[in-house]
Order: C-alpha cells, then sequence, then structure tokens
C-alpha cells in the first residue's frame, strides 16, 4: 500500500473515532436531559395551589339574627432555626403587639421551641382579622431580617412567618337564648389536621350534616415572578361552599321576651323548670321554644348539666287534666253524647253545706274511688260543667262509652305514645296502656279502669310537645300540624323547604268547634279566668298532676295549661308546664295550674300584643 494511500486510511479512521465520540457524548446527553425532564426533582414547581376553609352553616332568627356561627381559625409559626438570634426579642416585641397574646406567653413557648429546633406553633386560634394584620407582620419581618436564609441543597430558603387556616370556632352570639333547643357541640380534627365542630344536641345535632355539608374552595394556577397564582384557561378554580344555613321559625325578640317572662316566675313560683312554646295553629310554625333552664354553649359547667336536655321533647310526665278535652273529643266525633245530656255528679251521699255545695264526687270503680276536686252545687252535670270546672268523673263517664279499640286508636290519632316530628333529636315518645288492656270488659259492656284514668290524664304519660301539637287540632278546624322550628335551608345560594308535611284531619270541624268553645268558657267563667284578656279569643284547659317516681306519687306537682289565642287574623296554640312549683308554706297553693301556669300563659299572651303578634278588638290590655 502506498503512502498516501495509508495516510488517507488513518485519517479517515481518526475521523469516524472522532464522530462515534462525539455521537456518543450526544447520546449520554439527551439521556440526561430525558431524566432531568422525566424524574421527580425536589426543585420549586412552576405551579401554585390555593385551598380556602369552609366552615359549618349559620343558624338563624326568623329576625334575621345569627343565634348560632361559625368564625374561622388560624394557625401561626415560625421554624426557629431560620430566627436570627440577635433579633429574637425585636419579633417577640413586634408579635405580642400584633397578636395581642403577652410577651411571657410567647417567650415560654420560644424557649421550648429552641430546645427542639424547628416548626414551632405560636398559636392556633388567631381570628381573621388579627390573621390578616399578621400576614403584613410577615413582610415586615422579612425585611427588618428578622429572619434570615440558611444554606440547603446547594441554594438558600428562607422561612418567616406562616399564617395558614386551622380550623373553625363555634360562635354562640346571645349566650343563652334559645336553649336548650339550639343544642351545644363538640370539637373534633379532621384527617387534614383542621379542628372542626360537630352537634351533640338539639338543632346543632339535628341538622349537623347538612350543616357541615362544606366544599373547601380551591385555586390553582401558574405562578408568576412574585409567586400570585397567574390565572389562564387552564387554572382550576373552585368556589368555597360553606355549610347549609338554618333559617328559623323563632324571632329572636320574641324568643328573648318569653325566656325573661319565665326566669321571673321560675323565681316567683320556686319552680324546678318552666317550658312555654307558642305554634301558629294552622302551620304548625313554632315561634317561640323556651325555657327557664338555660345554658351558654360555649361556657357549659357542671351545673349546667340537668339543663342540657330539651325537656319539651325528652321529659315524659302525667299530663292530667289537660287531656280530658281530648277524650271528650273521641266520644263526641262519634256522635255519642247527646244535646243537652246529664251526668250524674255522684255527689248525694251527703246533703249539701250552709252554702249550697254538695260532697266532691266519688265514683267506684273495681276496687279504686276516682273523686273530683270541683263541689258543686247540683248532683247532675252537664256537658259544659264537666269540661269548665274538670270533673274527673263526668270525662270517665264519656270514655266508657268508646270501645278500647276507638279510645286506643283516637288517641294514637292525637300523637300520644308517637313522635310529634318536630325537629329536634331524642324526642320521646310517651306510653299508654296496651290495646287489650282497654278492651278488657269490653264484651260485658262494664267500666275500663284504663279508659277512665287515661281519660283524665293518668295511667299514661306524655311529652310537652305532645299535648301542644293535640290542641291544636281544636284551633285549626280538627287539622293536626307538624310543629317546626326550621323554616326553610339555604345551601350554595338556594333556598329548600323543610317542612312537607300536610295537615291531616282527625275529628269533623264541628266536634273541634265545639271543643273550642267549651274550652272558651273554661277562661270565661271556670278554671282559666286568669288567662282572660279582654278583645281576644282565649280557650284552654288547665291540668294538676303529681309527679311519679318508681310507680309511687311523690308531694310534687306538674301543673299545666294549654290553650290558643286568636284575633280576626292570626290563631296560636300556646301551651306552658310548670315543674315542681312551690307546693308548701305561705304559697303551698303555687302548685295549681290556676296559680302558676295560667298566669304565665297570661303574660306570655301579653307579649304577643305588644310585640305586635295580636291585636285585640278594643286595643285594651287589663292591668291585673
Amino acid at each position: 500500500m502506498s503512502s498516501n494511500k495509508l495516510q488517507n486510511h488513518t485519517k479517515t479512521k481518526k475521523i469516524l473515532i472522532l464522530y462515534s465520540i462525539i455521537i456518543l457524548f450526544l447520546f449520554i446527553l439527551i439521556i440526561s436531559v430525558f431524566r432531568t425532564i422525566s424524574e421527580y426533582r425536589n426543585m420549586p414547581t412552576l405551579e401554585s395551589q390555593k385551598n380556602e376553609l369552609s366552615v359549618r352553616g349559620d343558624i338563624i332568627s326568623a329576625d334575621n339574627f345569627k343565634i348560632s356561627s361559625s368564625k374561622k381559625l388560624y394557625r401561626a409559626s415560625i421554624d426557629t432555626r431560620y430566627l436570627a438570634k440577635d433579633k429574637r426579642e425585636l419579633f417577640l416585641e413586634l408579635f405580642s403587639i400584633y397578636s395581642n397574646i403577652s410577651y411571657k406567653v410567647l417567650d415560654k413557648k420560644l424557649k421550648e421551641g429552641e430546645r427542639n429546633p424547628g416548626n414551632l406553633v405560636l398559636s392556633y386560634s388567631i381570628d381573621s382579622r388579627t390573621a390578616k394584620n399578621l400576614k403584613e407582620l410577615a413582610f415586615k419581618l422579612i425585611q427588618l431580617k428578622i429572619f434570615i436564609p440558611r444554606n440547603f441543597g446547594g441554594g438558600k430558603i428562607l422561612r418567616g412567618l406562616n399564617i395558614s387556616e386551622s380550623g373553625e370556632k363555634r360562635i354562640f352570639s346571645y349566650e343563652d337564648t334559645l336553649t336548650p333547643v339550639v343544642g351545644y357541640i363538640s370539637k373534633y380534627e379532621t384527617k387534614k389536621g383542621k379542628t372542626k365542630v360537630r352537634g351533640i344536641k338539639g338543632l346543632e345535632k339535628k341538622y349537623n350534616k347538612i350543616l357541615n355539608e362544606s366544599k373547601d374552595g380551591i385555586l390553582k394556577g401558574n405562578r408568576d415572578v412574585l409567586s400570585y397564582i397567574s390565572f389562564d384557561k387552564n387554572s382550576l378554580i373552585k368556589k368555597r361552599v360553606d355549610g347549609a344555613t338554618l333559617n328559623l321559625n323563632i324571632p329572636l325578640k320574641l324568643q328573648k321576651n318569653v325566656e325573661l317572662t319565665l326566669d321571673h316566675f321560675k323565681e316567683k313560683l320556686s319552680a324546678d323548670e318552666i317550658i312555654v312554646s307558642i305554634m301558629e295553629s294552622k302551620t304548625g310554625k313554632i315561634i317561640s321554644l323556651a325555657s327557664s333552664n338555660r345554658f351558654n354553649p360555649e361556657r357549659i359547667k357542671q351545673e349546667d348539666i340537668p339543663s342540657l336536655n330539651v325537656n319539651a321533647i325528652e321529659y315524659q310526665f302525667e299530663p292530667g287534666s289537660v287531656i280530658k278535652p281530648i277524650s271528650i273529643a273521641l266520644v263526641m266525633d262519634k256522635n255519642r253524647i247527646k244535646k243537652n245530656e246529664l251526668f250524674n255528679a255522684y255527689n248525694d251521699f251527703r246533703g249539701p253545706n250552709k252554702k249550697g255545695e254538695y260532697p266532691k264526687g266519688q265514683y267506684k270503680l273495681d276496687r279504686y274511688t276516682i273523686k273530683d276536686d270541683h263541689r258543686f252545687k247540683k248532683n247532675y252535670l252537664t256537658l259544659d260543667d264537666v269540661v269548665i270546672y274538670s270533673s274527673n268523673i263526668g270525662t270517665l263517664q264519656l270514655a266508657q262509652r268508646l270501645s278500647g279499640t276507638e279510645f286506643y286508636k283516637g288517641m294514637k290519632k292525637f300523637g300520644f305514645t308517637q313522635k310529634t316530628g318536630i325537629d329536634l333529636p331524642y324526642e320521646k315518645r310517651g306510653i299508654m296502656p296496651k290495646v287489650w288492656q282497654f278492651t278488657a270488659n269490653d264484651a260485658k259492656n262494664e267500666d275500663n279502669v284504663f279508659k277512665a284514668t287515661v281519660s283524665y290524664g293518668q295511667g299514661m304519660t306524655s311529652t310537652f310537645v305532645q299535648v301542644l301539637k293535640a290542641y291544636s287540632v281544636f284551633n285549626n278546624d280538627g287539622y293536626i300540624t307538624t310543629p317546626k322550628i326550621v323554616s326553610h335551608l339555604v345551601y350554595d345560594g338556594k333556598k329548600y323547604p323543610t317542612n312537607t308535611n300536610k295537615p291531616e284531619k282527625i275529628i269533623s270541624k264541628k266536634t273541634a268547634d265545639e271543643i273550642k268553645r267549651l274550652l272558651i268558657k273554661t277562661v270565661d267563667e271556670g278554671t282559666g279566668k286568669a288567662a282572660k284578656i279582654d278583645g281576644l279569643i282565649i280557650g284552654g284547659k288547665t291540668g294538676t298532676a303529681q309527679i311519679a317516681r318508681r310507680g309511687k306519687y311523690l308531694k310534687k306537682y306538674i301543673s299545666s295549661f294549654f290553650g290558643f289565642v286568636n284575633d280576626e287574623n292570626n290563631s296560636y296554640t300556646i301551651g306552658v308546664t310548670v315543674i315542681n312549683p312551690n307546693s308548701t308554706g305561705k304559697y303551698w297553693y303555687y302548685y295549681y295550674a290556676s296559680w302558676s301556669a295560667v298566669p304565665v300563659f297570661k303574660e306570655i299572651t301579653q307579649n304577643l300584643v305588644k310585640l305586635n303578634y295580636l291585636t285585640p278588638k278594643n286595643d285594651i290590655i287589663p292591668s291585673n
């Protein structure tokens, strides 16, 4: 091979080797770039996301006051490793001023955090206004070089004061108002470490799920040079949706007026508790449900524990004589009472006294003797006498005209031993004898002791709201309505009704009107006289029953008055129950409903007039 050919061959070989090396480097470079692109790197992302914490829904009165609401809480934290040691005191001074947390408290926390350098939470419960101020402080702290950068992974990182959402706090703006009905809450921590609340009693419990049916807001998009989110067509924006708002039928002003009345009478009567409710007879809307025993849901004390239950639906008691109009209505609706019929008072076993009064009636039924409290000046009673003067003997005679099954089903139609449907949790049903107990002696056409005692409200139990619901029938043409506290819900800007139950006809209008007449006459002439107010249509029935414990009656009483108040445009069913009023000493007679429940009823009615819920025809309210 010639020298020229050899030189050319060597040159070609070198060029090929050079190209091979270049290609190899390019290949390595491509692989490196590909891996850099495809593999995760611990570098700041170009995309940013901001979450906005949603909160539990509000509970709002009918006159638009927030009874219960949630406010957002914020967490303030620092990384102690980035805090300049020579500016520690300056940081504490500034943070104390902006946060309103004492210097001593902050200094103690910081000393504890410095023992184990790293993230330190200074407070979990900062309100939104303070959080805004602290965010402004965070920028100033960087400018003042109170926080200094640290070397990390070949670069520098700076972490200053961090303010972030930590959860929510439940606020009860009017302290004990509308308790125990509104209920109370407990705190819990979510999987994301946020503090949330759940309802334990009352409306907070009943509507817990929808009050907490919330969605956090999300803002997601590319960051600009100042680390703010820059929005474009690829950005994600999800609006924050808080939990549903409960809008009540109860106005705050009326509720507070009723509660003040109960506070006064509880002290006067030395009662354990007084319960009152006002319901629109035709719609079932509860415009007040109040107790004398209340508490502050934000600061529950040991002595508040007995007051946490809503006794209007959870306390079961023998209702007494307020049941009599219901029993008589069942008989009347079967057309088993003759016009102008007279009923034996069973009081002729001894002659009248100097006032012309016969002894209190006594009726023998099996081994029992049933007595009347009123002394009549005659031996035979009209139906009006039976109701107006609350005759046990007259009522039980009427009840025997129903079969056991008719009486049992009739009481259930009026809602006894069944939940009323009111929007509160833990409602009790009450108890009543079984149908077979009511039907005993039906075949022999003999008196039944169970029908007798239940007809005047003994041998059974009910709740306050059950009786209230039953009495609405007489002021609503024979229709029974479901009592409702919440008017409607508002969720994500949409309104949802809560009460879809239609009134149910359970007795004829004729029967309802006749019982209504008798109840009005009871206020005009009988045991409810103290409830009368000129210019208003008022009817009702008193009931005084002993408290039973472990099968025995105590020398303690429950006094009630249930009835209605109407003007030309409005009709309300009102119930008052006084638990264990004074029954000894100088004012021993307070245990009678006419001296306890009836005066409360009258003052509640006067409140309705003063607040323009009722207008007497003559605009006169008697001062006595």
